[in-house]
């Protein structure tokens, strides 16, 4: 692996500058956002979106019902190793090509003349597609979260505490959307402060949740059982050992994502073909660290697996919501400790899901810059704040169309929400399956590259995203019914046939892949 940092100075940094617009105008576009975001700023955005404190909150069910404390706490790293991999693979693409497009500007320089439009437009479409599914996904979760807040002070399931109807639930998913792209319309200066503090409060919050619930609960699980217990007592017919541990790996692989926003932010930042790649593999590293913690930490205050996943008890089923609540009732006689630790956690879900529609926004700007989107010339406008306000409000907008869904059924938004995970992995794959096929000879790395490992670790990360693809495509629960479809394959096989027949009946005639918006 090579990493030749620019040398450090005064000096150094003015001229980073003009090399970073320089570098810009190689790649076709002139600078039209404000170059404002440091390296520390660059890895907030993607340490927010990573959220594990979101990511882990969310899916602890899934990881309890599916191994429980062993799938979680060793699957957390085999789910890590491979993302790394991948991380570091997109890292070093990253620095050679150092634009806000990110993977479909990626992949259509890799693959070759002949298939640079395809490859981008398939590769842009997946991308900007699970980018809103998770945004929503985010944000949704959030939504019910509240639900569950609410639920907890006003006396708990069995204490006719006030459950939140889907309707108002959706109604606060609409306010939380709201509020962040009102934020995100701020100049890229305050998104930088906020990001910054998103990352430092994801942080405090781990390193204060890890401690306190432990330490509080007045009985805890034994080294042994947070280790080596392998819960094989769900309720979803499953009883195959190692089919169990690949469903309990969705909490790990759903947690560890949105790290690509570092490329996407990477025309708003300085020396960005060095601080995009270490903003990338940073937030994964250190997401790798403090999620194992929390995952610890929590895991050591359960005990009862079946009574935290009955829909019986006072969290209505929330499994790490029971485990707070319980932790400080059983110490203090009320859960009220429990209901402010969910409030950390809320505050750390609402900053991820505001950074991914940061994240979004970018995606959005670059992709209708280079004319893949319906009225283009909308969406990729700039306000004298330096901007791209109309994209900001475009995928808050879509996040929320698709989280309605969930009025009908959440099996139906659950099929929306596996495009968060599988899309985006597919899109994270493609750019790196045509570094290491079609772009392998031609690829002049930049100031950042993993040397003769590149191609090595580069079909690691592809392999490992064709495994996941197929095994979280794979039923989870039986005998298969309507309501217990695992409809991940229908979502994306959905996308890609809508994506795919776009091409074929209209975009092959015009869309060229990116293209260039310097003037003579």
């Amino acid at each position: 692996m090579t990493w030749n940092k620019p040398p450090a100075g005064v000096a150094v940094a003015v001229d980073a500058s003009d090399t970073d617009h320089a570098r810009l105008r190689e790649l076709g576009y002139k600078q039209e956002l404000k170059r404002h975001l440091s390296v520390l700023s660059n890895f907030s955005i993607s340490f927010s979106i990573i959220s594990v404190l979101t990511g882990v909150t969310t899916l602890y069910n899934t990881g309890l019902t599916f191994g429980g404390p062993a799938t979680m706490t060793l699957g957390w790293f085999v789910a890590g190793a491979f993302t790394m991999a991948v991380g570091l693979s997109m890292a070093e693409i990253c620095s050679a090509f150092p634009t806000s497009g990110g993977l479909y500007y990626w992949s259509a320089r890799l693959s070759g003349h002949r298939w640079a439009p395809f490859a981008s437009w398939i590769t842009g479409w997946f991308n900007i597609v699970g980018q809103w599914a998770g945004t929503a996904s985010v944000d949704f979760s959030l939504a019910q979260l509240i639900q569950v807040i609410i639920l907890l002070s006003t006396g708990g399931n069995n204490g006719g505490g006030y459950l939140a109807s889907k309707y108002v639930v959706i109604a606060i998913h609409a306010g939380i959307l709201l509020s962040q792209a009102i934020i995100n319309s701020l100049s890229i200066t305050w998104i930088s402060f906020i990001g910054q503090f998103a990352a430092a409060w994801n942080m405090l919050g781990v390193f204060t949740l890890m401690f306190a619930v432990p330490v509080v609960a007045t009985e805890r699980a034994s080294a042994k059982f947070v280790f080596s217990h392998f819960n094989t007592d769900n309720s979803a017919g499953i009883h195959s050992n190692l089919y169990i541990f690949v469903l309990g790996l969705l909490m790990s692989q759903y947690t560890l994502s949105g790290y690509d926003s570092s490329a996407h932010m990477t025309e708003e930042t300085k020396n960005a073909d060095w601080n995009g790649p270490i903003g990338i593999i940073s937030a994964i590293g250190i997401s790798l660290i403090v999620g194992w913690g929390y995952i610890l930490g929590i895991t050591f205050a359960v005990k009862d697996v079946p009574y935290l996943l009955s829909p019986d008890n006072d969290a209505g089923g929330y499994a790490i919501a029971e485990v707070f609540y319980l932790a400080f009732k059983s110490r203090y006689g009320n859960g009220v400790g429990g209901i402010v630790c969910l409030g950390i956690v809320a505050v750390a879900i609402y900053f991820c899901g505001m950074s991914s529609v940061t994240s979004n926004s970018r995606m959005t700007y670059a992709f209708s810059r280079d004319g893949a989107m319906p009225f283009s010339s909308v969406w990729h406008k700039v306000n004298k704040q330096e901007v791209p306000i109309n994209a900001v409000w475009l995928s808050a907008f879509i996040s929320l169309c698709m989280a309605l869904p969930s009025l009908g059924s959440l099996v139906a938004f659950q099929a929306m929400a596996s495009v968060a995970t599988t899309a985006v992995c597919i899109a994270y794959a493609l750019p790196t399956l045509f570094r290491i096929t079609l772009g392998r000879k031609c690829f002049v790395p930049g100031p950042f590259n993993l040397g003769r490992y590149g191609v090595l670790v580069g079909w690691i990360a592809v392999l490992w995203v064709a495994t996941i693809t197929v095994l979280f495509s794979l039923p989870v629960s039986y005998p298969v019914t309507k309501n217990t479809l695992n409809y991940t394959p229908v979502a994306v096989g959905g996308l890609f046939t809508l994506v795919l027949s776009s091409w074929i009946l209209n975009a092959r005639h015009w869309f060229k892949g990116p293209v260039t918006n310097l003037r003579a």
